[in-house]
């Protein structure tokens, strides 16, 4: 029982961090790449100082090969004078400059390897860093799209709206509008009546016109009229 729950345990903290990483799925890809771009410099950095210690080198090897040819040159020459005492100096010195040179020759072979494999590991982390530079953008552009589609697929965060809802509240707001907009236009049109009703009732009282409606004058002639007939 007690490794079921443990076990029930682990799954459902597995999901939650399942859960989270999806959340924040672009906020830890920024933040990796961050820290990837900071290895590419690191590499470049690398690259720079092993560059450099190479030149030191070939610098060094190149002034030890003509400090070689210069004791050489002299020592033939002592030689030649039968100074066999001053060549042997010189022969001990141009032993220890071939082996300052043999160290140095060493030590360039060993920063050309060096180099040749930064060169090509920089070359691919610099690629693979744009191929996911590129791939984040598309991310972006993505993520965008679908927050802007939540609402046809998903529920929205609380408190946050979606474009159906702010749809469905547009209509609203213009049925509420255009229900307005016809009052207003029936009201017109009602005072126009009230205005024209009372127009044509001041012409017919001055003559013009039969009347608008009964008159008690009109009415009491009639009822005379049949009272007379009576």
């Amino acid at each position: 029982m007690l490794k079921t729950v443990v076990t029930l345990f682990r799954g459902k903290a597995y999901e939650a961090e399942e859960r989270f990483a999806d959340r924040h799925a672009l906020a830890i890809l920024d933040q990796q790449m961050r820290d990837a771009a900071l290895a590419v410099e690191r590499a470049k950095k690398a690259l720079a100082l092993a560059s450099a210690q190479d030149k030191a080198e070939e610098r060094k090897l190149d002034a030890t090969r003509a400090q070689i040819a210069e004791i050489e040159t002299r020592a033939v020459a002592a030689l030649k004078a039968g100074r066999e005492d001053l060549a042997r100096k010189a022969a001990e010195n141009i032993a220890d400059l071939e082996s300052d040179a043999t160290a140095a020759e060493k030590a360039r072979a060993l920063f050309s390897v060096e180099i040749k494999s930064l060169e090509r590991h920089l070359r691919d982390q610099s690629a693979r860093l744009a191929e996911l530079e590129r791939g984040r953008r598309i991310a972006r552009a993505a993520e965008a799209v679908r927050v802007a589609r939540r609402g046809r697929l998903e529920e929205a965060p609380c408190g946050q709206s979606t474009l159906s809802e702010a749809e469905a509240t547009l209509a609203r707001l213009r049925e509420r509008q255009a229900e307005a907009c016809a009052a207003e236009v029936a009201l017109d049109d009602l005072d126009a009546r009230d205005k024209a009703r009372d127009l044509n009732a001041a012409l017919a009282d001055a003559g013009f016109g039969p009347p608008v409606k009964p008159r008690a004058a009109d009415v009491l002639a009639r009822l005379k009229e049949k009272a007379g007939a009576a």
